[in-house]
């Protein structure tokens, strides 16, 4: 009598779609998926990554340290307290939805996967990124903590004039004005026109452009290019800060979901109807991710506003 195995490991390699229409995305695809997330992300290029074992995590900061005071002999010395804050930082779910022809229940979990971490990954970053840099509407986090938001309500705000050079030079200046370091200069490639078009007071170009391996640069600080897709060019052409100043965190892994009969309201075909899988025999993944940031700082940054009406299409 052959002997009945009650424990045997999940291998989603022998697994197909159409019999795991939900669960977490395999771990290796899942890990892949997140690499590129974070690789192609401005936010994770620039921000703290903080561990998070939990949706919520609370840590202190130290602000402002105690004072010193001169004293005579014999005279009491003066005593302040440091100002320590405490911060929370909270995840809240991401999550993306991908119509996909019916012919991918065929497939297993990982080659599913393999074939749309690209489109999750994308969609995942640009929407993570567009949060972080500069609000939305529809953004969980509390209102007032973007890369740009912090910038506005410090007055850390410059309008674009005809000298790209002076400009970076100011934005630096307002971020050194709070005492903090600026470390690099998010922007998109388009702005790399006015970048290259400028020279200091020496005469000397302030743009040094990616070669050999080099990250590229301009007036000694690091240029971190973000997908214009998450871009608001209406806001802001570039911003600097002190990245130290931006926190995020990814607390677990991805899961996913599938549907096959689903109407999806926010996507239209060519009659201008919701999309309806049933009717279309087509079905729809949506993968959901949670994540966190928080900026700690309002004066860590800056931003570089458009002059008059906003940029082409192509910043």
């Amino acid at each position: 009598m052959a002997k009945l195995v009650t424990n045997a490991k999940f291998n989603p390699d022998n697994v197909l779609l159409s019999d795991a229409l939900t669960g977490d995305i395999p771990e290796e695809k899942g890990e892949l998926i997140l690499k590129k997330v974070v690789d192609d992300s401005l936010v994770t290029k620039l921000g703290k990554y903080e561990q998070m074992n939990s949706l919520r995590k609370t840590f202190g900061y130290f602000a402002e340290g105690p004072g010193a005071y001169w004293v005579n002999e014999g005279e009491k010395i003066q005593t302040s307290k440091p100002k320590w804050l405490t911060m929370t930082m909270e995840a809240h779910k991401l999550g993306v939805i991908i119509p996909v022809s019916k012919e991918f229940l065929n497939y297993t979990l990982p080659d599913f996967f393999e074939e749309k971490k690209k489109d999750i990954a994308e969609a995942f970053q640009a929407k993570f990124d567009q949060c972080v840099l500069f609000g939305a509407d529809d953004s969980p986090f509390p209102k007032g903590i973007s890369v740009f938001e912090r910038a506005e309500s410090s007055g850390n705000i410059i309008t674009k004039s005809d000298n790209t050079y002076m400009d970076i030079n100011d934005l630096m200046a307002l971020v050194e004005d709070g005492d903090h370091e600026p470390q690099a200069l998010a922007t998109t490639r388009g702005f790399n026109k006015f970048l290259r078009g400028s020279l200091d007071g020496n005469g000397l170009p302030i743009f040094n452009g990616p070669r050999d391996g080099a990250t590229a640069e301009t007036l000694g600080m690091p240029i971190a290019y973000g997908n214009k897709q998450a871009w608001d060019k209406e806001k802001a052409l570039a911003m600097t800060g002190d990245f130290d100043n931006l926190i995020y965190g990814i607390p677990q892994g991805m899961e996913y979901a599938i549907s096959q009969d689903a109407t999806l309201t926010t996507i239209v075909g060519e009659d201008g109807a919701p999309i309806n899988l049933y009717e279309r025999d087509m079905l729809a993944l949506r993968a959901t991710m949670y994540v966190a940031f928080l900026t700690v700082q309002d004066d860590a940054f800056a931003a570089l506003k458009p002059a008059g009406e906003p940029v082409g299409s192509e910043v």
